[in-house]
């Protein structure tokens, strides 16, 4: 085992809903670290050093996907935005050895800089289906592909945020009934419930109205069973049963 990995000071595992960065660093210490495999540790390490590192799912975040994934028997899984490849990994790693994951971003520059090298050595890269483009047309060729309807068992979503509505409808029609799709920034630091004369950027209040839009649509979406969870920078949680 590696040494302990930097604690919740970082720009990476700062993000976070918790007022206590102390009871953050607990979580991670005691139940993330711990359990976390090297190469997951490495290019979280990595990650971390990116300017844009907020842009990374949290520690506990892709730990809580892999537990899902696992519990789900998951074997084709879709990613939604990847930045270095993180989540991605985690997901790879959750996955049997036969399993595929669908990977889409606009670009694979922090992929291939940062994440692709830790990817191959820990032999996570055959289990990747890597499709640089925008989402929605990859998505949708994704749905006319034979043989794709209904076959993905877990979708996670950390893409622009406008959008997530229109990747709602493809991934409903990819992802199996009692399979799951997960959003990312569902409550945009908490700005979410900010009131109305609360001082925001206007990008702040802006995504905050797109994220409880959203929000009130998928609990009005009876094609899904859906749960809020406030980890991380909040994740709603899906689980399709139409």
């Amino acid at each position: 085992m590696t040494a302990p990995a930097p604690a919740a000071g970082s720009n990476l595992h700062s993000k976070t809903l918790l007022k206590s960065e102390q009871l953050y660093q607990y979580i991670l210490e005691s139940t993330v670290f711990p359990r976390e495999p090297d190469c997951l540790r490495e290019l979280r390490v990595a990650t971390a050093a990116h300017p844009m590192a907020r842009m990374a799912a949290s520690p506990d975040q892709v730990q809580l996907f892999g537990l899902l994934i696992e519990m789900l028997g998951a074997r084709n899984a879709v990613e939604v935005g990847l930045f270095t490849g993180y989540s991605l990994l985690a997901t790879a790693l959750a996955l049997p050895d036969d399993g595929k994951v669908v990977a889409i971003d606009v670009t694979r520059e922090s992929y291939d800089e940062i994440g692709a090298p830790v990817v191959e050595k820990a032999g996570m890269a055959h289990k990747i289906d890597f499709r640089v483009g925008l989402a929605l047309p990859v998505l949708d060729q994704l749905v006319a592909e034979d043989g794709n309807l209904g076959k993905f068992d877990f979708a996670f979503v950390d893409a622009d945020k406008a959008n997530f509505h229109h990747y709602h409808e493809r991934l409903l029609r990819l992802v199996r009934v009692g399979g799951l799709i997960a959003y990312d920034n569902t409550l945009w630091g908490g700005s979410v419930a900010a009131p109305d004369d609360e001082a925001l950027s206007e990008r702040d209040r802006e995504l905050a109205g797109i994220a409880r839009g959203f929000n009130a649509a998928l609990t009005a979406d009876r094609r899904v069973q859906v749960c809020q969870l406030a980890i991380s920078d909040g994740i709603m949680l899906c689980r399709r049963v139409a």
